[in-house]
């Protein structure tokens, strides 16, 4: 019988607790045949797993290191990926300005648990599409179903969270904002599914696939929430608003434009800076938004912003500015869900009760519209409707109870974000992780030697507030 060296057992040991402790974490025992590998990796060597390293040729195990240490690195990343965190880069101006659009984030998947993923086969580091190749980054099989475990904490109000987008299920692939479901609202899903030209090809993301979002947690499982003039309501209570919440302002000014120094002491970034009156379609609105032509039958300068109360107060105050309106609600599109008529718009919505996991509704035609994709596309069951009766999964049913515990995201940019009022509620199992740290931070709209790198925001925590 062969003999092993103290050695050998002890990093055996030490590998074989680590590994069954990770198999407990991840509640699932057939992962303790793996054990089988790391009593031949350290003791039995039955397989050669490092028999390239006994090779004459020296080409062969230079270009074979190199691979090795590839795989390696492929594999630990994919793991940190997976179960600890990952990289996210701010992409919009929704949650301005507690995150900047150039913010670089590590997303801790520790504190509200690591899911276990749905396409286990796919590319480190890549969401949905590899790219140059411009194919999908994962296998479509095996797909799992949805599995978390435990982590640090759960979700809590205030939250900024870091979720997959609900509404990604189904994508046509060449338009892809706005969405599918209100693409098919718009045009018809006979339409897109013909115009491959205009659309491109309408294909199913598994979760774990779908882009990934950041939001602030506005609303709990069993809340009921409202909008009024702007103000969040949680069970008739105004929730508390975000420090530096936004809204978008049309401003007109005497004729003058405003200057480059007057951007930057408002802190409007470039890409947010309309000018309403040099055409299309805002120029058309000015007269229905109250602002008149001048003397010479024209109209001056209105700009289109978003201001938070202290860059308003700055607005107002400048020498060269005459009026300033705020955005009116007729102006913000439609709001979930899409096609029910509710007459809720983007700054008065609601009231709406959010699902709790285990509670229970009754099946009306108002409650399937507001909960049918909870019912179909999250919680995976067929619904029809059928002689006025309801039929789930077949059989008739007169109320539902939820298997998934929902939340509801806003942005703080709230004339300026896709959020929860236009595709509705996140459930448990989009849930990525929480924002902890911006690791690097570069303003797009300045050059590296002018603040292109925002220093004091390196290494900076992500706080909730």
């Amino acid at each position: 019988m062969k003999k092993f060296t103290k050695k050998q057992w002890i990093k055996f040991s030490i590998a074989a607790v680590l590994y069954t402790l990770f198999a407990i974490w991840m509640q699932n025992v057939w992962l303790l045949l793996g054990l089988i590998v790391l009593v031949d990796i350290f003791l039995t060597h039955y397989i050669p797993w490092g028999a390239w390293k006994r090779s004459k040729n020296p080409t062969v195990r230079n270009v074979l290191e190199w691979v090795d240490d590839i795989v390696f690195a492929l594999v630990a990343v994919y793991f940190i990926n997976l179960f600890v965190f990952q990289n996210y880069q701010i992409p919009s101006s929704s949650l301005e300005k507690s995150l900047l659009v150039g913010d670089y984030l590590f997303v801790s998947k520790l504190s509200y648990g690591p899911r276990v993923p749905n396409t286990p086969i796919s590319f480190p580091l890549v969401q949905n599409t590899l790219p140059i190749l411009n194919c999908k980054s994962y296998l479509d099989w095996p797909e799992w179903g949805y599995k978390r475990v435990k982590g640090l904490g759960h979700v809590k109000r205030n939250d900024i969270v870091v979720f997959n987008f609900p509404a990604g299920d189904t994508i046509a692939v060449k338009v892809q904002n706005p969405d599918y479901y209100s693409l098919v609202e718009e045009y018809g899903r006979e339409r897109i599914l013909l115009d491959k030209a205009t659309f491109g090809e309408v294909m199913y993301r598994p979760v774990d696939k779908r882009e990934n979002y950041v939001k602030r947690c506005i609303g709990m499982p069993g809340d009921t929430l409202q909008l009024i003039d702007n103000q969040v309501y949680i069970d008739g209570k105004p929730a508390e608003n975000p420090k530096d919440m936004q809204f978008n302002y049309f401003i007109e000014t005497d004729g003058s434009p405003i200057t480059e120094e007057q951007f930057r002491l408002m802190d409007v970034s470039k890409d947010d800076r309309m000018l309403a009156s040099s055409g299309g379609y805002y120029q058309n609105l000015l007269s229905y938004l109250g602002f008149t032509p001048n003397a010479k039958g024209q109209y001056n300068p209105v700009y289109r912003l978003p201001l938070t109360k202290k860059a308003l107060a700055i607005a107002e105050k400048l020498p060269t500015v005459k009026k300033v309106i705020i955005e009116p609600e007729t102006l913000g599109g439609p709001t979930y869900p899409v096609g029910y008529n509710t007459g809720w718009t983007r700054d008065n919505f609601g009231p709406l009760w959010i699902p709790k996991k285990g509670a229970t509704i009754p099946l009306d035609e108002r409650n399937l519209a507001l909960y049918s994709r909870c019912i179909k596309n999250y919680e995976n069951n067929t619904l029809e409707v059928k002689d006025s009766k309801v039929y789930i999964n077949g059989k008739p049913e007169t109320s539902y109870a939820f298997k998934y515990y929902y939340s509801w995201m806003m942005g703080h940019n709230r004339h300026n974000s896709a959020d929860s009022r236009s595709w509705g509620f996140v459930p448990e199992d989009h849930i990525v992780g929480k924002p902890i740290l911006v690791w690097l931070s570069l303003d797009k709209d300045r050059s590296l030697f002018d603040g292109g790198i925002r220093w004091n925001r390196l290494f900076r925590w992500v706080h909730p507030d």
